[in-house]
Protein backbone atom coordinates (compact mmCIF):
# COMPACT_ATOMS: atom_id res chain seq x y z
CA UNK A 1 0.00 0.00 0.00
CA UNK A 2 1.47 3.60 -0.69
CA UNK A 3 2.80 5.80 1.90
CA UNK A 4 1.43 9.12 1.72
CA UNK A 5 3.30 12.23 2.75
CA UNK A 6 1.04 15.40 3.78
CA UNK A 7 2.68 17.22 0.92
CA UNK A 8 1.63 13.85 -1.15
CA UNK A 9 -2.01 14.12 0.51
CA UNK A 10 -2.38 17.92 -0.16
CA UNK A 11 -1.75 17.57 -4.12
CA UNK A 12 -4.79 15.14 -4.22
CA UNK A 13 -7.45 18.11 -3.54
CA UNK A 14 -10.41 17.56 -6.18
CA UNK A 15 -9.62 20.12 -8.07
CA UNK A 16 -7.85 20.99 -11.66
CA UNK A 17 -8.88 16.87 -12.28
CA UNK A 18 -7.13 15.44 -9.00
CA UNK A 19 -8.07 12.65 -7.21
CA UNK A 20 -9.56 13.75 -3.69
CA UNK A 21 -8.40 11.45 -0.86
CA UNK A 22 -8.68 12.20 2.85
CA UNK A 23 -6.92 10.85 5.70
CA UNK A 24 -7.97 9.44 9.18
CA UNK A 25 -6.53 7.85 11.82
CA UNK A 26 -3.51 7.49 9.47
CA UNK A 27 -5.57 5.46 6.49
CA UNK A 28 -5.79 7.59 3.30
CA UNK A 29 -9.75 6.93 1.70
CA UNK A 30 -10.67 7.73 -2.12
CA UNK A 31 -13.31 10.07 -1.64
CA UNK A 32 -13.53 11.21 -5.18
CA UNK A 33 -16.45 9.13 -6.64
CA UNK A 34 -18.85 10.34 -3.40
CA UNK A 35 -21.59 13.18 -4.04
CA UNK A 36 -20.92 14.37 -0.52
CA UNK A 37 -17.44 15.18 -1.66
CA UNK A 38 -18.04 17.48 -4.53
CA UNK A 39 -15.30 19.52 -6.29
CA UNK A 40 -12.96 18.19 -3.29
CA UNK A 41 -14.91 20.07 -0.60
CA UNK A 42 -17.74 17.74 2.08
CA UNK A 43 -20.44 20.22 3.52
CA UNK A 44 -18.71 23.20 2.64
CA UNK A 45 -16.89 22.75 5.91
CA UNK A 46 -13.96 20.10 5.42
CA UNK A 47 -11.39 19.76 2.23
CA UNK A 48 -10.44 16.75 0.41
CA UNK A 49 -6.32 16.58 0.73
CA UNK A 50 -6.26 16.68 4.33
CA UNK A 51 -6.22 14.55 7.42
CA UNK A 52 -9.48 14.73 9.43
CA UNK A 53 -8.83 13.05 12.24
CA UNK A 54 -8.89 15.50 14.73
CA UNK A 55 -11.77 17.66 12.57
CA UNK A 56 -13.95 14.19 12.86
CA UNK A 57 -14.72 15.13 16.19
CA UNK A 58 -17.14 17.87 15.14
CA UNK A 59 -18.86 15.86 12.61
CA UNK A 60 -22.58 15.31 13.25
CA UNK A 61 -22.13 11.59 12.09
CA UNK A 62 -20.34 8.39 11.99
CA UNK A 63 -17.18 7.59 10.60
CA UNK A 64 -18.46 6.87 7.21
CA UNK A 65 -15.32 7.86 5.47
CA UNK A 66 -13.97 4.32 6.46
CA UNK A 67 -16.52 3.02 3.89
CA UNK A 68 -14.56 4.69 0.89
CA UNK A 69 -11.58 2.81 -1.05
CA UNK A 70 -8.24 2.80 0.79
CA UNK A 71 -5.26 3.69 -1.33
CA UNK A 72 -2.72 4.44 1.69
CA UNK A 73 -1.26 5.29 4.58
CA UNK A 74 -0.45 8.81 5.97
CA UNK A 75 3.42 8.67 6.94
Amino acid sequence: MKEFTREELAAHNGKGGQRAYVAYDGVVYDVTDSAMWGEGEHEAMHDAGADLTAEHSDAPHDVYVTDFPEVGRLV
